[in-house]
């Protein structure tokens, strides 16, 4: 599967965003891929849990975790659609499923902060079905930890642990702790 002609069956007739998406998918791949090289293990015994993590999965699963920004409302960076920006998780998923590649689905659904809970759906009355979008693989769980280090709207550019941090922290005390876990997972200093 190429996911770069999945992003252009969508994308095509909106090269900006195309851009957009294209630059940070590929950045978060990239970093998803130097974790995996980090852990050789995750391909072939997997982690304490025996999950092992396809390479070729990690890499489309990445590129297309975040699909559904096209449905959303953020014209910084050329989004024009009519949804919250909160919603494109879902969005994305639903495309995907569709497209008959559900695994992939999971990781654009489940990819948002460091997960978000039913509880906190609820809470905050977010414009999303009520449920829990945590991410559970080990690829999800990667692909979400990556994609924290890459904004959209500062293109190019690594977003520091400390400014992760204090991003998630604005989502409370369970937000920074579930990043805390994906950052020890990774090996990396959570700062």
């Amino acid at each position: 599967m190429d996911p770069y002609l999945l992003i252009d069956k969508y994308y095509g007739d909106s090269p900006a965003l195309k851009e957009v998406l294209l630059v940070h998918s590929e950045q978060v791949r990239d970093r998803a891929m130097r974790i995996l090289d980090a852990h050789p293990d995750w391909e072939t015994i997997g982690n304490e849990k025996g999950e092992i993590v396809n390479r070729e999965f990690l890499s489309e699963a990445a590129m297309l975790h975040d699909i559904g920004i096209i449905y959303c409302d953020a014209p910084k960076i050329h989004c024009v659609g009519s949804h919250k920006y909160i919603e494109h998780g879902y969005l994305g998923a639903e495309l995907l499923r569709n497209e008959g590649l559900p695994q992939h689905a999971f990781v654009a659904e489940r990819h948002t902060g460091s997960g978000i809970t039913m509880e906190q759906v609820i809470r905050e009355d977010l414009p999303i079905p009520v449920k829990d979008y945590l991410p559970e693989s080990l690829a999800e769980r990667i692909i979400c930890y990556a994609d924290k280090f890459y904004s959209k709207s500062h293109l190019g550019e690594e977003v520091s642990i400390a400014k992760i941090r204090e991003n998630i922290w604005k989502y409370g005390h369970d937000a920074i702790l579930r990043w805390e876990r994906l950052a020890e997972l990774m090996g990396e200093s959570n700062g």
